[in-house]
């Protein structure tokens, strides 16, 4: 049998029953399934193994029919945490929308690379119209002028942004590499998050280079903290280049205030790169875009729409203001794609990146944008914090046994379920013991609900708070205010059952 007729036997059964299977699942009401269903790596492996499609591939693996492969999908789903469960809470991420699938889909059935204009037309010109799009939304400079590209990653867009502010602050390093150029320095929040620490690393300056800057209670960047940290910086000789943002940090969901953190940058020529992946999303509300005010002055800044939006993963922008900045500082001009006497190449985007080859992620995102309207965004980004602001209110009348962190954020609410011999819980007042003792409650109530199932919420430690539960508003649309009462009544039981009060 030919290459091509083996290509044509699977696909002919395989493929269609794969669509159907796919369609049933993505179209599926998943709230009467568990968010997961808690497996040990050898009880996957024996499984897999049971149906005749074991998870490993050995020397000489045959051929297996197509039954077969529709079998190891159903129990890649089975055993997979359903994301778009209304009681995933863990990840800044749930369900991904079906408007957004088929873009994904689509995307992944034409297979071509948004490097090229001739490869990839129409996904080039959509993706220069959503990032128009967006540098409207974000105003200031940005509708007048804008550079930008999607890219794999908050994480990745984050490193752009020190990328580019580093060759502005240095436009020898390009050439002549770190040694012998000024001691760069840059600065982001104690809450900011770890991908800059990965950026110093990747972008040559190094991790002692990355200076932390003081949040306020709240888990925003102090102002004044971050004038004291440049200007004790300029004193010791070092160049400051680089302040990151954040609007929306990961784990409490706190907004740096902007404006401010721009006119000091301003004042010390300094790029100020805004991490919105998470809370960039509140740009598209008329109730929540005054917590971006500032992001506009922005060098720079990166937004997930597979975040808030549901877009499939990965979803993720790269924005700056200046007109060009990505090819003058990336281009590496192979000839054999980027030839200036092709037909169009002055459409071509693959010489503005530091890939080559990149998926065409701007598609899922317009064709959602199309279905559902600025108005249908709006109310998916309100609909997350109405959610917030019912959980916290729910936490403040359940009398101590759930307890607030801080204050809510838009998107997050971070709380304990507190012991009955702890309660009231007191962090200022609280002994070393009853510390501890709160630090072990949301992992064994985390265990219990995994086991049963049930909702999938994180936990962390935050600076001298013990481990506490986060709740984050991703990917709820379907979540009833009826589902989050019964969930935090569940929590109060299971704490319950596991700390029983002292008799």
């Amino acid at each position: 049998m030919s290459t091509k007729e083996i290509s044509r036997s699977l696909s002919n059964d395989f493929f269609s029953q794969a669509a159907s299977f796919l369609n049933t699942y993505v179209t599926r009401d998943h709230s009467d399934t568990p968010v997961t269903r808690l497996s040990p790596p050898e009880d996957l492996k024996s499984r897999f193994a049971e149906a005749g499609i074991g998870l490993s591939i050995p020397d000489g693996q045959d051929a297996v029919a197509p039954e077969e492969l529709l079998q190891a999908m159903r129990l890649t789903l089975d055993y997979s945490t359903s994301t778009g469960h209304p009681l995933f809470f863990n990840q800044l991420y749930g369900g991904p929308e079906p408007a957004g699938i088929a873009g994904e889909w689509l995307a992944v059935a034409a297979n071509t690379n948004c490097h090229t204009f001739e490869v990839a037309p129409v996904f080039t010109l959509v993706e220069t119209e959503v990032l128009a799009k967006l540098a409207r939304l974000i105003g200031g400079p940005y509708s007048q002028d804008h550079d930008g590209l999607f890219v794999p990653g908050g994480s990745i867009a984050n490193i752009y942004g020190m990328h580019l502010a580093r060759n502005r602050a240095d436009p020898a390093f390009k050439q002549r590499g770190a040694q012998g150029g000024p001691r760069l320095v840059a600065f982001t929040s104690e809450q900011a998050h770890y991908s800059y620490r990965k950026a110093v690393a990747l972008t040559g300056l190094g991790t002692d280079n990355l200076i932390s800057v003081a949040c306020d209670a709240d888990g925003a960047m102090s102002p004044a903290s971050l004038q004291e940290a440049i200007k004790a910086a300029e004193q010791e000789g070092k160049t400051p280049f680089f302040v990151g943002a954040t609007a929306g940090t990961t784990v409490t969901g706190a907004f740096d205030p902007l404006e401010p953190l721009s006119k000091i940058c301003r004042e010390h020529n300094v790029w100020l790169h805004v991490d919105g992946a998470w809370g960039g999303a509140a740009l598209l509300s008329r109730k929540l875009r005054h917590l971006m005010a500032g992001c506009e002055r922005a060098d720079s800044m990166c937004w997930n729409p597979h975040k808030l939006l549901g877009m499939p993963l990965q979803c993720s922008v790269f924005l700056t203001q200046h007109a060009d900045i990505l090819r003058r500082t990336n281009a590496g001009g192979a000839a054999y794609l980027f030839q200036p006497d092709k037909l169009h190449a002055e459409y071509d985007l693959g010489d503005k990146t530091i890939q080559c080859g990149r998926r065409p992620d701007a598609f899922k995102l317009w064709l959602a944008w199309k279905a559902y309207g600025d108005a249908g965004f709006e109310r998916w980004v309100d609909r997350a914090d109405e959610l917030a602001q019912a959980c916290e209110i729910r936490i403040k009348e359940s009398g101590g046994a759930l307890q607030l962190v801080q204050r809510r954020a838009p998107f997050n609410v971070c709380f304990w379920w507190v012991p009955a011999q702890l309660r009231p819980y007191t962090p200022e007042q609280a002994t070393p013991a009853a510390k501890d003792l709160l630090s072990k409650v949301a992992p064994a109530i985390k265990e219990l609900m995994q086991q049963k199932g049930d909702a999938m919420i994180g936990f962390q430690p935050l600076g001298s708070a013990p481990n506490f539960f986060r709740i984050v508003f991703a990917g709820a649309k379907l979540l009833q205010d009826c589902d989050l009462d019964a969930l935090l009544q569940r929590i109060n039981a299971y704490g319950q059952q596991l700390f029983p009060a002292q008799q």
